[in-house]
């Protein structure tokens, strides 16, 4: 019996096949030109994954699974740069007036978790998530470097009211591949805009995590994996990408 050959989906736009790598992926692995993909890393800042930072505050409470992360974020961002693969960092949040977060008028007032909390919490107002502030800030571990990107944002999808789209279509980026937090909230919204903006849109599911019970990382990688994108692994992409 022949053995099945696993089917692969190339990204064109580069008919160099010489420059190609194929990342192992679900439900198809991608044949992909390292110069037209770009890691993007979604919220790794105190406010997510730090003991005092907004969700650690908050009634959601438990930062276990986003710290646990860390490691392969910063495994797959050391091949990003190696191989020349742009690293750009997302920050969530709002000025320090939260004047950007809206009023009672916008649905991101009455929805967003940080705002609920400081109004419960009014010794809070100004400390979570506002620009210039500790919880704001990207983890100690996962400090942007030189030649790294970063780009604001003020709603759960990155390519909301930002610059992120342009800065990827300046470098004839084609390829995103997801890591960081929160799988089932900012993750998801960006990927999923990614998708309707027509760039392939990978996630590596060791290396982000949810807000919530297990299960709402499941049903994300399902959602990505039938009808967003592709999912793979932090693994997967050092092997692919590795210059060795």
């Amino acid at each position: 019996m022949e053995k099945a050959i696993a089917p692969v989906i190339n990204i064109g736009g580069n008919e160099n096949f010489e420059r190609t790598v194929t990342l192992i992926a679900r439900p198809e692995s991608l044949r992909c030109d390292p110069a037209q993909t770009a890691v993007i890393v979604i919220d790794m800042q105190n406010a997510y994954a730090s003991k005092g930072g907004y969700v650690d505050l908050s009634p959601l409470g438990d930062i276990t699974n986003t710290t646990l992360i860390i490691p392969q974020i910063n495994k797959v961002l050391d091949t990003a740069r190696a191989a020349s693969i742009p690293v750009i960092f997302l920050q969530n949040g709002w000025d320090a007036e939260y004047a950007e977060a809206g009023t009672h008028l916008s649905p991101n007032w009455h929805k967003s978790n940080a705002l609920k909390t400081m109004r419960a919490k009014p010794e809070l107002q100004g400390k979570l998530l506002a620009r210039g502030s500790w919880d704001y800030e990207l983890v100690d571990a996962l400090k942007p470097q030189k030649g790294d990107i970063c780009v604001s944002k003020t709603r759960y999808s990155a390519f909301f009211n930002s610059q992120l789209d342009s800065v990827l279509r300046s470098r004839g980026i084609r390829h995103l591949v997801f890591v960081g937090i929160a799988t089932n909230v900012c993750v998801e919204s960006t990927l999923r805009d990614g998708f309707h903006l027509e760039y392939f849109c990978t996630m590596l599911e060791d290396a982000v995590s949810q807000i919530g019970p297990p299960m709402m990382q499941e049903a994300t990688v399902f959602n990505i994996e039938k009808f967003f994108g592709w999912v793979s692994s932090s693994d997967d992409f050092c092997s692919a990408f590795s210059r060795d």
